[in-house]
């Protein structure tokens, strides 16, 4: 007690600080310096003394005065604070302890309590390559402290194109890949390079005969060169997509609808060769094109059924006739056979014969020995 009337008198005042504290001190708004774990008597005077406790736990110094601390007791400042700055193309990986703690973007400061430590930093020089270290990215990706990173997958099968500030820069292979935000912008477009199909679908066209038909189309594609394809056109799929259209409509127009009905028409040669050309100059390649159906209107569908109708009607009939004529014939050359063979005409008497008999309790035969059979051939002969 008598010790804090001492201090009281001497104008001073007991400050007890925490281990895990720090104290900014000022007296008549003048700093006084940073005080660590103990027991402080400082200057007090009516009142004139100012503390500002810092839990140190929270690693950074957040605090107005920090510049004046810098400038005014550099000593002080550098016994108890650690200053990180980074250029203006540079970015600090800070680590805490082992662990990732910040990363200070480029011309950015950060203060913290060096107790607070161990501290140390990983600097990266961005004007050269934006590219993370892969490890790098795995430990930010893990601390959730990727924040300044753009991350991008390119799968399998497919390639990324890296662009640098809209300029492509490089085509990358499938992995995991990440890119600083260092005052420039990276992104990655992931191309598929794997076999790919378009369907054009209802397309209408003008025959020869103008009739309006619809077609549905396809091709089969791949991807050659990437960087092309994606810098050569705005959408390398809406290109073949209409290089497609106006091939079939070249090839069908100049065709009568029975033409296009009768066989199975396929884009001429010369169109499909424009087309792979004209998709090879931008880094497609097409490997397939075919037509996969002919859809024709309602009213012209009704009038092609009764068509197909009649004609398979004819068909049935003329084989109907020929089948009777067969028949006829067959019939005339039995008669032939049996008006010159007495004996099997007596054989085929003696079948009808037994056929008959197996249907009828009793059979009696007129007309003698001569049989049914010789009077027909006797009446054929006159």
């Amino acid at each position: 007690m008598m010790m804090y009337l001492l201090d009281a008198l001497r104008g001073r005042k007991r400050v007890l600080v925490k281990e895990n504290e720090r104290i900014v001190a000022l007296h008549k708004g003048e700093l006084l310096g940073i005080y660590g774990p103990g027991e402080h008597a400082l200057p007090n005077r009516r009142h004139s003394l100012e503390t500002f406790r810092h839990d140190i736990g929270s690693a950074v110094f957040a605090s107005p005065f920090e510049k004046v601390l810098f400038d005014k007791l550099p000593e002080v400042a550098a016994r108890h604070l650690t200053q990180f700055r980074t250029a203006r193309a540079e970015i600090a990986v800070i680590e805490r302890d082992g662990q990732i703690h910040t990363v200070l973007a480029p011309d950015a400061k950060l203060t913290v309590w060096t107790d607070a430590g161990p501290w140390a930093v990983t600097r990266v020089d961005t004007s050269a390559d934006l590219r993370v270290d892969p490890d790098l990215l795995r430990r930010l990706a893990l601390a959730t402290k990727a924040g300044l990173v753009t991350a991008a997958t390119v799968p399998e099968g497919h390639a990324g194109l890296l662009f640098v500030d809209g300029i492509h820069v490089e085509t990358l292979t499938p992995g995991v890949y990440g890119f600083w935000k260092a005052g420039r912008s990276a992104a990655v477009k992931v191309i598929d390079l794997k076999r790919q199909s378009l369907d054009v679908t209802g397309q209408e066209v003008l025959t020869r005969d103008r009739v309006t038909i619809r077609i549905n189309l396809a091709a089969e594609y791949r991807v050659a060169d990437p960087a092309l394809a994606v810098s050569a056109v705005k959408d390398f799929a809406d290109s073949l997509y209409r290089a497609l259209q106006f091939a079939f409509r070249k090839t069908l127009g100049v065709l009568s609808l029975d033409q296009i009905l009768e066989k199975k028409v396929t884009v001429d040669e010369e169109a499909a060769a424009k087309v792979k050309a004209d998709m090879a100059a931008i880094g497609v390649e097409v490997i397939d094109i075919a037509l996969k159906d002919v859809i024709l209107p309602g009213e012209m569908r009704e009038i092609l059924n009764q068509v197909v109708a009649a004609e398979k009607q004819a068909e049935a009939n003329v084989i109907r006739r020929r089948e009777e004529t067969n028949a006829t014939r067959s019939l005339l050359n039995t008669a032939k056979v049996m008006a010159e063979n007495p004996v099997m005409l007596r054989l085929k008497e003696l079948e009808a014969l037994e056929t008959i008999a197996g249907k009828v309790e009793r059979l009696t035969i007129h007309n003698g020995t001569g049989g049914l059979l010789n009077e027909i051939v006797r009446l054929r002969d006159e």
